[in-house]
């Protein structure tokens, strides 16, 4: 059968077109095709795969309702609890934790819509970095440039989708990690509002800044997806939603009338001349439709980045120093010593950086009050050659790893919801930069109005690879 984007194959199963059982196996000879190109998996089960599948077909055989997502094969971040199996969370350490005794919540939500879990992704150990070179597992390849790198710290779930292998993927993002895939494997993401859906049964890296959110094929299937996800968890203290709010069937109704600008200084600075084009090209769409104006200033972009490298290594070094103790040698080398220091920093520079991240926000939410939709590049640089150690950013020498997130951390770091769309500028030897649609939070509708115009334009949008 041919491959379908994530809304396709949902309508394709739903009409009867295809069984969810031939999707599934569509799914799974592509990734036995392409896996050992792209070392997106570090678990499949496929067996456990076939028979919801084939629960799936039944329901529709019988005549019963199916769920939005019915017979969509899915794969998760391996920092999600699958039941009966190790949450990896990318390391070596874990592997002598008892298995999950239930899967995540938003596995079991997507799974309720009907969706097929078909297995685990590669991820940055403990989610800290931005390019998936994991030395357990070995390092993510990006579909569309196999000596480079997927992006990080969810490059399994990026490369996962842009390789074909599943429409749809969930993964985490902390200062960027669900944002940089999508830039660098050029498919559509969605980081929510902090505090949108539930977090119970992950795995975390820093508890006051850590989102999960999916990836997908297509813009309407991510929407789809995230409707899914959403809910109230009352068992999540970090869960500050009590009802739902559908956005699939906001797609329809056009940026007509909203103020949308696009983000200067900081993020023209670290951003180059493709990254500064891929802006252009979705400001030019959007255009068409509603008013664009250049250059909105974002207020303290490089002193939040700042804060969110503390409260990172502070909150990630906490939760790790028992471990460290006894099995230093066990972890990444890349992160060792990033969590090691984090764990010795006073705890005064973490409280300034909270009650800095305080007055921060306040300042990012009153700019929503002018502003409904704002676009900023998500990576400074399309992807770089597995290994490389520095980049070039307007004549400035930048480290390679952390400054992936240079434009990513400071919108996290506020916490508004941010759709991720895939574009295709010149200059990046045909590889992808995305851009960041940034709403206020609890708004990711209007995100998701502005990223719908450049997908029905044709801006943003995956190409095929890896045949």
């Amino acid at each position: 059968m041919p491959t379908l984007s994530l809304s396709q194959t949902a309508q394709a199963v739903t009409s009867g077109t295809h069984s969810a059982a031939e999707v599934l196996e569509t799914c799974i000879a592509r990734i036995e095709a392409t896996e050992a190109r792209v070392n997106a998996f570090t678990g499949t089960r496929f067996e456990a795969a076939r028979a919801q599948a084939q629960r799936v077909d039944a329901q529709r055989a019988r005549g019963e309702p199916l769920g939005p997502l019915a017979g969509v094969p899915f794969a998760v971040k391996n920092l999600f609890d699958i039941a009966g199996e190790v949450t990896l969370a990318g390391s070596k350490v874990n592997r002598s934790h008892p298995p999950a005794n239930a899967d995540a919540v938003l596995v079991q939500r997507l799974q309720a819509a009907g969706a097929v879990l078909v297995g685990s992704l590669n991820m940055d150990e403990y989610a800290y970095g931005f390019t998936t070179e994991n030395t357990h597992s070995g390092p993510t390849r990006n579909p569309h440039k196999l000596d480079c790198v997927a992006g990080g710290s969810s490059g399994g779930s990026g490369a996962a989708v842009a390789a074909g292998q599943v429409p749809l993927t969930l993964g985490s993002d902390t200062n960027g990690s669900i944002r940089v895939p999508s830039s660098l494997c050029g498919v559509w993401g969605l980081k929510p509002t902090f505090g949108r859906l539930s977090r119970r049964g992950s795995f975390p890296f820093v508890h006051s800044i850590d989102h999960l959110g999916p990836f997908a094929s297509d813009l309407p299937g991510l929407a789809l997806a995230y409707d899914a996800l959403q809910g109230p968890d009352p068992l999540d203290p970090g869960c500050f939603v009590t009802t739902v709010e559908p956005v699939s069937r906001s797609l329809g109704q056009g940026v007509q009338g909203l103020r949308i600008g696009v983000l200067g200084g900081y993020f023209t600075e670290h951003a180059t001349a493709p990254a500064q084009q891929a802006v252009t090209l979705a400001a030019e769409a959007l255009r068409a439709h509603t008013a664009v104006q250049k250059v909105v200033a974002w207020p303290d972009a490089a002193q939040a980045r700042a804060a969110a490298f503390i409260v990172t290594a502070s909150e990630g070094g906490s939760l790790h120093l028992p471990a460290l103790r006894t099995h230093a040698a066990d972890y990444e080398p890349l992160s060792v010593d990033r969590l090691i220091s984090g764990a010795l920093q006073p705890a005064t520079w973490y409280a300034r950086a909270q009650r800095f991240r305080r007055i921060y926000r306040d300042k990012v939410n009153a700019l929503f009050r002018d502003w409904d939709v704002l676009i900023a590049p998500a990576t400074p640089v399309a992807a770089t050659p597995i290994g490389t150690e520095w980049i070039e950013i307007n004549g400035t020498r930048f480290p390679c790893r952390p400054s992936m997130g240079l434009l990513t951390q400071p919108i996290s770091f506020a916490g508004c919801p941010v759709v991720a769309a895939p574009l295709w500028p010149s200059g990046t030897d045909g590889l992808p930069i995305g851009v960041q649609l940034i709403a206020a939070p609890w708004r990711e509708d209007l995100a998701l109005r502005a990223a719908q115009v450049l997908s029905a334009s044709g801006v943003a949008h995956l190409k095929e690879t890896l045949p």
